[in-house]
């Protein structure tokens, strides 16, 4: 994309970011890679040097739960040393601008952007800051704590696993459900650092559009999510974004 492709696309995303009443953005590894965190998916079939059965499926954890940990733990401690960048603060400005008409649906497991500030966001595949316990289902925060390799539940001290959503499983249905709502009522849905592959989520698009909504995408490359895109801002996140906002002034 040129400069000048992509100021005229810049300036057409922000008349219809002026225009809009209401906004859900959907991000994935994308905005997160810009801050140094690793994307999960890799061009060689792993998953950070493991094989997605090992450590990130149900079969993988029955098999050996203490390398599942061993791996979101090195995870949370990557995330540790990192912070968000000016993609995730230009969101919590455009958060600012909309107030409760704005909903944010990430994909991304690493907080970076409630880190940043934002406040309405849906952590549609979990958290890697929280546990869950798999005997008394128990949620709870634990920041970036290490963990080690078979933490167990300060409440009933059975055995916590990652509230993560792993492959295979289903989405939490009140998060999943918040989301669709989402993005079948808002005017724009802004499309940030995703691919568009991984479904459920993927199918946010689609249903944006069908419901009329103007599509925003920002990603390095085009995506599986440009055919339904009315925009497409083609460049790192972390500087598209910000020079949105700019223009919407």
């Amino acid at each position: 994309m040129t400069d000048d492709e992509l100021n005229d696309a810049l300036d057409r995303a922000a008349r219809w970011l002026r225009a809009a009443k209401s906004v859900c953005v959907l991000t994935g590894a994308g905005i997160s890679a810009e801050s140094g965190v690793p994307t999960f998916r890799a061009s060689d079939g792993l998953w950070e040097g493991h094989r997605i059965e090992d450590v990130a499926s149900p079969d993988g954890w029955d098999r050996n739960p203490a390398l599942v940990w061993q791996f979101y733990n090195a995870r949370r401690a990557n995330v540790a040393t990192v912070k968000p960048n000016p993609g995730h603060f230009a969101l919590v400005a455009l958060e600012d601008r909309f107030g409760d008409n704005f909903k944010l649906v990430t994909q991304n497991v690493d907080g970076l952007h409630l880190q940043a500030g934002s406040r309405r966001v849906l952590e549609i595949h979990g958290s890697l800051r929280q546990t869950r316990c798999t005997v008394c289902e128990a949620v709870t925060n634990r920041g970036l704590e290490p963990l080690g390799d078979a933490p167990e539940c300060p409440q009933c001290h059975g055995r916590l696993r990652p509230h993560i959503v792993w492959f295979g499983e289903g989405l939490p249905d009140d998060i999943w459900m918040e989301a669709m709502v989402s993005a079948s009522e808002c005017d724009t849905l802004l499309v940030v650092g995703t691919s568009a592959v991984v479904h459920p989520a993927a199918s946010l698009v689609p249903i944006a559009r069908r419901k009329g909504a103007t599509v925003i995408e920002v990603n390095i490359t085009r995506t599986e999510a440009s055919a339904y895109a009315d925009i497409g801002l083609y460049g790192p996140s972390g500087e598209v974004l910000p020079k949105l906002l700019q223009r919407l002034g």
